[in-house]
């Protein structure tokens, strides 16, 4: 999966899997620059199954996580390692 950039069916598949995996995903996606088309609502702090489930997966997520700057590498990485730290 890391040659291929995480569309809506991958992150869904890695979110059923686990939370874990989702983030992974939600992570990979990021780095991939996956993120103008599929970002993950409010970035990735809410979890990629949270946002599967709701559909975020839209232009709508994309501008609420540019707004926040999520969308940028570090900021998001920082937030995936609070959560997990949570």
């Amino acid at each position: 999966m890391a040659k291929k950039k995480a569309t809506k069916k991958t992150v869904k598949r890695a979110a059923k899997k686990s939370v874990k995996a989702a983030k992974k995903t939600a992570r990979k996606a990021v780095k991939k620059k996956a993120v103008k088309k599929k970002a993950v609502k409010k970035g990735v702090k809410k979890t990629a199954r949270k946002a599967t489930k709701k559909k975020a997966v839209k232009k709508k997520a994309v501008k609420k996580a540019a707004k926040k700057k999520v969308a940028k590498k570090k900021a998001t990485k920082k937030k995936v390692a609070k959560k997990k730290r949570r």
